[in-house]
């Protein structure tokens, strides 16, 4: 039961990372620029703040679902709208950041101490800076629950949690493997690269403000 348990949780979080979004855009980019070595700096420590994450959000699953709508006003605002804006403003400033380093060179510097701590760091930052999981997990947290496809004790969540972890972990190496291997299959350079990843960012924003407009009026 508790490789079942760890098993769904795996495959659980990893579908939540196959949509395109700042998380696996940043590993992509990562990827390309700086190489693999910095993905994985990045990817363990993303990781390790989403076991943690995780475990949070399935212990307040099924109370959240019960007593909370995500259509539900928050001071006259929807949750889910706030999440959205929240979402918005990352994409804009990501989008931003990445369209004016979009000339800058790869560089290769032998400060590997300093480098591998910039990816930590910025992996343990969106880790927690990740609200569009909140949702994520409110809903399939409580999904899994209610059909009894995990147990509620502190193992098996814990365990699960782990599961999640390693989820997302094999998710993003796969982005940014897919990354390196696009560039190198079709010779694309740093610069169109990041300029799509920009775009891309920009458009999701873009998206996401349509839909709340849409909402609103």
């Amino acid at each position: 039961m508790l490789f079942l348990t760890f098993f769904i949780g795996i495959i659980l979080n990893a579908m939540g990372y196959i949509p395109p979004g700042n998380i696996n855009l940043t590993v992509a980019q990562l990827a390309i620029n700086k190489g693999m070595r910095q993905v994985w700096y990045f990817i363990l420590s993303f990781s390790c703040v989403e076991v943690f994450f995780t475990f949070g959000m399935m212990r307040f699953a099924r109370w959240a679902m019960s007593d909370i709508n995500p259509n539900e006003a928050v001071s006259e605002v929807r949750l889910s709208t706030l999440v959205d804006c929240f979402m918005i403003v990352m994409f804009l400033v990501m989008g931003t950041i990445t369209w004016k380093n979009r000339k800058k060179v790869p560089k290769t510097s032998n400060a590997k101490e300093d480098k591998r701590s910039g990816s930590v760091l910025y992996g343990l930052i969106l880790g927690v800076l990740n609200p569009v999981q909140i949702p994520f997990w409110l809903f399939f947290g409580n999904y899994v629950i209610l059909h009894q496809w995990i147990e509620t004790d502190y193992l098996s969540l814990v365990i699960f949690s782990l599961g999640s972890g390693v989820g997302s972990a094999l998710a993003l190496y796969l982005y940014a493997h897919f990354a390196t291997y696009i560039q190198e299959k079709f010779a694309l350079s740093s610069l169109i690269i990041n300029k799509s990843i920009a775009i891309f960012l920009f458009a999701l924003a873009g998206y996401l403000m349509v839909k709340q407009a849409i909402v609103i009026f």
